[in-house]
């Protein structure tokens, strides 16, 4: 997309040069900006219907410049930082300038022209002042239905990108203030979701409330002074990546990483990474991943380039914007045809999940000796979500659950600290549901989320645990997934282990269980039957046998590791009893064993 430059920088009624705001100023206007982004995002949890947008805070929030540069966002899923940018640079050149009218609102949810997959919606709208456009906000959310061959939003068997739902690459649902009936309705019949249509009319009114409070900032500080505070803190974040870049050893670094499979079963779908450190450049190349034809396994470009972005930030001070500075500074290659670049109109409603996060693991096995304190993957190895649908006798309608409860998995440690919590950090800013809520809204009961002793990998720190999962289902229903991480689990660094695998059966416990390969192409499952999921557990990060033996009596004592699994693991030699609460280090003994094995 060749946005001209030019043409836009004339809408502003100006040429670019060097900005002469100060930086206070420059700063403050920063700070409003993300401020508005977070209110974009928090009215959408406060007016949205479904659980996905007003519960899981699958959004992120962005204010982009007249040339569709990005300006600043809120705290999100990381890879919609750059999903949710290429499609308002696409609307401004296919359009063109002129179509972009005060009170127009876009929406736009193409992966081939711009986006991640059909589910993620990105609502945009301009920001006029002094005659000509200044900003553009935009909020990108994750929806719960695409129109597609199956319900949920993921079709993850289809054979090309028309089988997965309705494209939507750019229209024009507010023209100037009025309401495009047609173009809604439009929007409303190709959705399952009922609540579809609400949920976007929620989009639609954060984007005309960030209108608004742009306004009130311009009407303070004036379009000029704006103007030049983006473009000063872009230029800002630009200098703060070179320097920080600079400071990193000069070299190549390369790994590979790999996907179980894809969901029609082609296995080991892989993935490499070479790193080109030099002065103040960095290329990312993603030249030698997976280019058979026959997988069904793409990341859309936007969505690698997003994964990318949000791996390297995890890497980076946190004090540096994320704006179009920081992103510009990567020379990122993507050959056309890979996994991570896929041909016009492949299916990408799974790739946007594998291999799309699995970009985080091979940039961090790469520089895993470059950057150790700063080698966290910022993935997960999830699949898909597990999607239930049935009839609820409540209603009499068909419910659609995402399963998007509370669980824990796959987070790695870093150098100095345990892993915590029970979410990795690629998720951003995504919150689950209560059992309670989600209880409430699907015919269906929770029994156990409980940690999985023994699943966090071994190391000098720890990775997190995986839960057991048990839910039953109230009513006959369907379930339709697609699994990761059995055969390639979370990886360790620096020497530390990787976490335990993933593990599903549909009618678990029942006498004709189904254990999830590779999809569950709906599997029915009968009432008071139950899914069960042992997530995996995270990677450890340097070698276990250098970890405090204090350390490994806690993790007994907490469950997290077991007796067996502290000798086994550790070379730490327990005595007592954990029953009565005796246990304590035989240091003699755990010596003698660590020294053993590391002269093994």
């Amino acid at each position: 997309m060749n946005v001209d430059l030019a043409q836009l920088a004339g809408s502003r009624g100006r040429l670019s040069q060097a900005p002469t705001v100060d930086p206070v100023t420059a700063e403050v206007i920063r700070g409003a900006m993300e401020t508005i982004c977070f209110e974009m995002a928090t009215y959408v949890s406060r007016t949205a219907t479904t659980p996905i947008l007003n519960q899981s805070n699958e959004r992120n929030a962005t204010i982009l410049d007249a040339q569709g540069r990005l300006a600043a966002l809120s705290v999100g899923i990381p890879q919609f930082m750059l999903t949710s940018t290429l499609p308002v640079r696409f609307a401004l050149e296919f359009l063109g300038v002129e179509e972009f009218r005060e009170g127009d609102v876009f929406v736009a949810n193409d992966p081939y022209h711009g986006g991640g997959h059909l589910p993620d919606y990105n609502v945009f709208a301009p920001v006029y002042a002094d005659g000509h456009m200044v900003l553009i906000a935009s909020i990108q959310c994750h929806h719960g239905d695409t129109g597609g061959g199956v319900p949920g939003g993921y079709n993850v068997t289809a054979g090309d990108i028309w089988g997965e739902g309705v494209r939507w690459p750019v229209v024009k649902v507010i023209d100037q203030g009025k309401e495009r009936r047609d173009v809604l309705y439009a929007l409303q019949t190709n959705n399952r979701i009922p609540t579809y249509i609400g949920d976007l009319r929620a989009q639609i009114g954060a984007a005309q409330l960030a209108v608004a409070r742009l306004g009130e900032v311009i009407a303070r500080y004036g379009s000029g002074t704006v103007e030049e505070s983006v473009d000063s803190m872009i230029d800002y974040a630009a200098l703060r990546f070179r320097e920080e870049v600079s400071a990193w050893p000069d070299g190549v670094y390369e790994a590979d990483a790999y996907v179980d499979h894809d969901p029609l079963g082609n296995p080991d779908i892989h993935l490499h990474v070479k790193i080109t450190v030099s002065g103040h450049d960095l290329t990312i190349d993603y030249t030698g991943s997976d280019t058979r034809k026959e997988i069904q396994a793409w990341s859309t470009y936007g969505n690698t380039r997003g994964y990318t972005i949000g791996q390297i930030a995890s890497m980076m001070d946190p004090e540096i914007p994320k704006n179009e500075g920081f992103f510009d500074q990567i020379k990122l290659i993507v050959p056309k045809g890979c996994v991570l670049n896929p041909e016009d109109n492949r299916p990408v409603s799974a790739g946007t999940h594998h291999p799309g996060a699995d970009v985080g693991e091979v940039i961090a096995v790469a520089m895993q000796h470059v950057l150790p304190e700063k080698a966290v993957p910022q993935t997960y190895k999830t699949g898909i979500p597990t999607i239930i649908v049935g009839q609820d006798p409540r209603t009499g309608a068909t419910f659609t659950d995402h399963s998007a409860e509370v669980y824990a998995g796959w987070c790695n440690a870093a150098k100095g600290m345990d892993a915590w919590g029970a979410q990795n950090a690629s998720f951003g800013n995504l919150w689950k549901a209560t059992a309670e809520i989600n209880e409430s809204l699907y015919p269906h009961v929770q029994w156990g989320r409980d940690y999985r002793t023994d699943s966090g990998g071994p190391g000098q720190w720890r990775g997190l645990c995986g839960s057991h999962y048990e839910k039953e289902v109230l009513v006959d229903a369907k379930v339709y997934t697609y699994v990761v991480g059995m055969k390639y689990p979370m990886p360790g660094i620096c020497g530390g282990k990787p976490g335990e695998p993933n593990k599903m059966i549909i009618r678990y416990g029942s006498a004709d269980p189904f254990v999830v390969q590779h999809t569950a192409d709906w599997v029915p499952i009968s009432a008071h039957e139950r899914v069960m999921y042992d997530y995996g557990g995270g990677g450890g990060w340097g070698d276990p046998l250098d970890r405090e033996t204090q350390a490994v009596l806690d993790d007994v004592l907490d469950e997290y590791v077991s007796v067996d699994g502290a000798t086994r693991d550790y070379g730490v030699v327990l005595t007592g009893s954990l029953d009565d609460l005796t246990l304590a280090v035989d240091e003699a003994a755990t010596t003698a064993l660590r020294a053993e094995r590391r002269a093994g």
